[in-house]
């Protein structure tokens, strides 16, 4: 962790594993989190969209968060996510999360409500006010329904309490105006990582680092010790891995834990719905692709 990078530079938004019957594992969890510390990780995120928090209770995130610590102790950072589409919960899951220990809180911008500029900064600013962690905010319009708007960051960028931004609105421009604002912008979109990066980006919140932390981490710093080569080179080989993990309609958890599965962390890759999981078919795809890349 520096202090250019307050959360490290690779951090993934880790999967939580459920048994068969739907209840989380937790045994699961901490072979997980042990897997991406020895996987070039500098840190995890835990209870994001990718770990299906929208489907999990506030007691299950705080056991998971827990879980997940002590599985990597003090190795890597720990960001909690706590952001919902009701600030009552999130404020709870915050003052949980902090309660715990966490390093970081993930605020996504409230989902389905879709509320104004103004909404936003009155549910950020009762987040921001209410807590010590250091913020990472999320903004990922194609999952929210809203994007935000660069005068509110501008606005954010006041209050001193918001240390970065996870960026996956699908333009890594974005990153000179919220750099010059003072934020940390990490990319949210595996296959733009490297574009974000050449706008000034820190580091990345992956989803495809479950099964490609290693050479995640060789881009980053490649990229960073500016051999620009090597980091074009790997982001080449791990294009397949991209696309059968994220360039499909059904992606994001279900297909973490199907990669894990084919790397052999998890024995299964069981989602809470409305989520399905892979079929076979979508399974052999995702395994010819992380093959391509080279990952199996």
């Amino acid at each position: 962790m520096t202090a250019t990078a307050p959360f490290g530079t690779l951090l993934t938004a880790m999967v939580t594993p459920f048994k068969q019957d739907g209840t989380v594992d937790f045994d699961g969890v901490k072979k997980v989190a042990e897997h991406l510390a020895e996987h070039g990780h500098d840190g995890i995120v835990v209870s994001g969209t990718t770990g299906e928090s929208p489907t999990t209770t506030v007691e299950e995130d705080g056991l998971i968060f827990r879980a997940v610590r002590e599985a990597v102790g003090d190795s890597l950072t720990l960001v909690a996510g706590v952001g919902t589409n009701d600030t009552k919960t999130t404020l709870e899951l915050a003052a949980q999360a902090e309660a715990n220990g966490a390093d970081g809180l993930l605020l996504v911008t409230p989902y389905y409500s879709k509320p104004g500029q103004a909404g936003l900064l009155h549910h950020f600013k009762q987040v921001a006010d209410a807590t010590t962690a250091p913020i990472m905010l999320y903004d990922i319009p194609g999952r929210t329904g809203t994007k935000i708007a660069a005068d509110t960051y501008r606005e954010i960028a006041t209050w001193g309490r918001v240390a970065a931004v996870k960026d996956a609105a699908g333009d890594p421009t974005q990153v000179v105006l919220l750099t010059d604002l003072g934020f940390a912008v990490y990319s949210g979109d595996d296959p733009l990582t490297l574009g974000f990066l050449a706008y000034g980006a820190v580091g990345v919140v992956s989803v495809v680092a479950h099964a490609a932390g290693n050479e995640i981490r060789a881009m980053i710093q490649a990229f960073l010790s500016g051999d620009l080569t090597t980091a074009q080179k790997i982001n080449a080989q791990l294009q397949p891995a991209y696309g059968s993990l994220m360039g499909v309609p059904n992606y994001g958890a279900t297909t973490a834990k199907a990669a894990l599965q084919a790397l052999g962390v998890l024995d299964n890759r069981v989602v809470r719905s409305p989520l399905v999981p892979l079929d076979d078919a979508e399974f052999s795809a995702l395994r010819d692709g992380l093959a391509a890349a080279g990952l199996l």
